[in-house]
């Protein structure tokens, strides 16, 4: 079964991928000028956002004279306009160009809207949906982070942004109803609040789910309910506040392990693939003699530098597990490195601390050349103060086809 296809430059990828930031020299701008920033911004449009699927001219019109890079701390700007999101600080992140300008079109945005934001962050959502609607309100529940975003806003001159600090549960109900309503964060079920505040009519969207488990959802209300479209598995931050002080299911840190991982779930209606995320040239396939059940998936890219991959996240307790044993089933065929070594076929585990900065990644591979089906496994030190994890598969950058099955964690305790 063919699933959607959609690529992204694996110097983006491999961004998020390797905690070492200076492997990206290559990629990164090596000189922070103004003619830079512009030339890596509009290489960001067409080799990241159309290549990946974005069409509302609009929309990539306003990401292209959008300066992300006023909306990151002055370290990170040299991957601004890389598709990764980056911290910001008080453990949360600016979302990655592709799923803001992903987010945006899909509620169709139009020059007579208002539109309510919830969760301001950097205030780089928000800057985008500017020149597209006619005022956009937005809400940041960590006090540092709306200051800093309202006076960036201030200092780049947008006119029709109004911020404000608060719990984003409870919308902004003084200057409702909002024809559109986007929400940056995951909370486990729909706030109340933003469905009352919604006009008939009108677009929301936003992603529901568990803490690792989300689906970005694009809700229209009809005669004062929400019709729901699923539109992709996605991985966003929590929504806090009086949102996550009522979630009901939470991660098991003592005990990460992959859901899905045999890959016998097959993709649902949008054709996404359950319990991953982020699928880049994927396809599902079924074959009785796979290496566990009858299903396994498949990766192919003849292009050096696109990514073909999927990842999922997940919790741990780096103060109780010493080691992560990883394992799974790989079959490369004409497997080559793309355009240089670090543009490789394989596995890797990304580790992060409870303030989301990237603390080591570790990896099985490079797979390379053609092998039928073999297991490989390795195990892991876990950093002792990693609180979340990314695995990640597939082809990063580097081409050739690569069949995977039965990816699979088992932690060791200290």
């Amino acid at each position: 079964m063919k699933l959607p296809v959609m690529k992204s430059l694996s110097a983006s990828y491999l961004s998020v991928l390797l905690t070492a930031w200076t492997v990206l020299a290559s990629h990164t701008l090596s000189a922070q000028s103004p003619e830079n920033y512009e030339k890596a911004r509009q290489q960001m449009v067409q080799d990241v956002l159309v290549a990946a699927g974005v069409k509302d001219a609009r929309v990539l019109r306003s990401a292209g004279a959008t300066l992300r890079h006023e909306f990151v701390d002055t370290k990170y700007r040299r991957y601004a306009y890389l598709d990764m999101a980056l911290p910001i600080g008080d453990k949360q992140t600016i979302s990655s160009p592709f799923i803001v300008a992903y987010m945006t079109e899909s509620i169709d945005p139009q020059p007579t809207d208002r539109v309510l934001e919830i969760g301001t962050g950097s205030g780089y959502q928000a800057a985008i949906l500017s020149p597209l609607v006619t005022s956009v309100y937005s809400i940041e529940i960590v006090p540092a982070l709306g200051r800093t975003a309202q006076q960036t806003l201030q200092r780049l001159k947008y006119q029709n942004i109004y911020t404000r600090i608060g719990d984003g549960f409870k919308g902004w109900p003084e200057h409702a109803p909002f024809d559109k309503i986007i929400v940056t964060c995951s909370p486990e079920n729909i706030p109340t609040p933003l469905v009352e505040q919604l006009k008939e009519g009108g677009l929301m969207v936003i992603p529901v789910g568990e803490r690792y488990q989300q689906t970005l959802y694009l809700m229209r209300k009809k005669n004062g309910k929400l019709v729901s479209e699923a539109l992709r598995p996605t991985l966003f931050v929590p929504m806090t506040g009086r949102a996550e002080d009522g979630r009901k299911i939470k991660p098991d840190p003592l005990n990460p392990k992959t859901l899905n991982g045999d890959f016998e779930d097959a993709p649902k209606e949008n054709k996404f693939l359950p319990g991953w995320y982020y699928q880049r040239q994927m396809s599902w396939e079924t074959d009785p003699q796979a290496p566990q059940g009858k299903h396994y998936i498949k990766f192919h890219n003849e292009t050096a530098g696109l990514a073909a991959h999927l990842l999922q996240g997940f919790a741990i307790k780096g103060s109780k597990i010493a080691q992560l044993r990883v394992s799974g089933w790989f079959k490369p065929e004409n497997v080559t490195s793309g355009r240089n070594p670090n543009e490789f076929a394989g596995l890797t585990i990304s580790f992060y601390d409870q303030d989301r900065r990237p603390l080591t990644t570790v990896w099985i591979g490079p797979l390379q050349g053609t092998k039928p089906w073999h297991q490989l496994e390795k195990t892991f030190r876990v950093p002792s103060s990693a609180v979340h994890g990314i695995v990640r598969v597939g082809l990063f950058g580097g081409t050739g086809t690569m069949a995977v099955d039965n990816v699979q964690m088992k932690p060791v305790n200290r």
